[in-house]
């Protein structure tokens, strides 16, 4: 029992370690001047919830179905959503900033 809870935890330490290093990833790449780089993981993220739809299995109703390949949809994207989230908080950063040297550029050239 002490084994089975030891190699819980350590799954679950490693799991956080990945999802960290995903967000740090995801900010470094949001934050590169070229708007692509910050795109892939969120692409990435969104072509593995469509890869969860087609794992979805068959119960005989319809409606059932559809009604499964909306909350897999749903539920697959939740991480799509967080890293655009990260993405759009960093690149509104630095439109900040470029409208700001923008408008010193503007106060100099008016002097």
């Amino acid at each position: 029992m002490a084994i089975a809870s030891k190699t819980l935890v350590l799954s679950l330490v490693v799991l956080l370690l990945f999802l960290v290093g995903g967000i740090l990833l995801q900010i470094f790449l949001s934050r590169r001047e070229s708007r692509w780089p910050g795109l892939v993981l969120p692409l990435l993220a969104f072509l593995q919830s469509l890869l969860l739809v087609l794992n979805v299995a068959d119960t005989g109703s319809a409606s059932q179905n559809v009604l499964t390949v909306l909350v897999t949809l749903l539920v697959g994207n939740i991480p799509t959503l967080v890293l655009l989230a990260v993405y759009w908080a960093a690149r509104e950063k630095i439109r900040v900033k470029s409208q700001m040297e923008r408008m010193e550029k503007q106060d100099v050239t008016e002097l």
